[in-house]
């Protein structure tokens, strides 16, 4: 790390802290050749790669974006797309990739968007999933109606008529 102040390549790390919920580590840093001390923040890159083989970091933004089309004319507002993309970005920093196909990033945002909305998340899953027929999306439904049948039936518990397995 060189120094801001002399361009001495070399520095001292004085203390080390967490900063942005452990996403990032604060350096506080002194240049043993002028003595002055400077700030550093290290964050980890991720790097999502193309179809064309080109590899750019990681977006919040065009998550959001992406996913802002699919909730067109939904319920959904600002502050949920947001904590959509943050929540994206955690699984897949999460996985300690350092780098990550971008149709990847569209089959993570699956997840989240399924439970922000459904009809958003059919309307996305039809490009990532390559929807080519009718039968694609009555799947999609069937599945997803399955899912919400089973949340049902775990949330609430054996019904009364129903004899516990204990």
């Amino acid at each position: 790390m060189y120094c801001p102040f002399c361009r001495n390549p070399d520095s001292r790390v004085v203390d080390s802290r967490m900063a942005d919920d452990g996403s990032a580590i604060r350096r506080r840093r002194q240049c043993p050749e002028c003595g002055r001390r400077f700030t550093t923040v290290e964050t980890t890159s991720l790097s999502v790669i193309k179809r064309s083989g080109v590899g750019e970091p990681f977006s919040r933004s065009k998550v959001i974006n992406g996913v802002r089309k699919a909730c067109q004319g939904r319920p959904v507002s600002e502050d949920d797309l947001a904590m959509l993309a943050q929540e994206v970005e955690e699984q897949i920093r999460s996985s300690g990739a350092a780098e990550i196909d971008a149709h990847e990033v569209g089959l993570v945002i699956l997840g989240p968007l399924q439970k922000l909305d459904e009809v958003a998340y059919l309307r996305f899953a039809s490009v990532y999933q390559a929807f080519e027929s009718l039968e694609d999306f009555e799947s999609a439904i069937a599945l997803l109606r399955h899912e919400a049948v089973e949340g049902a039936k775990g949330a609430s518990g054996p019904k009364s008529s129903e004899k516990s397995p204990l």
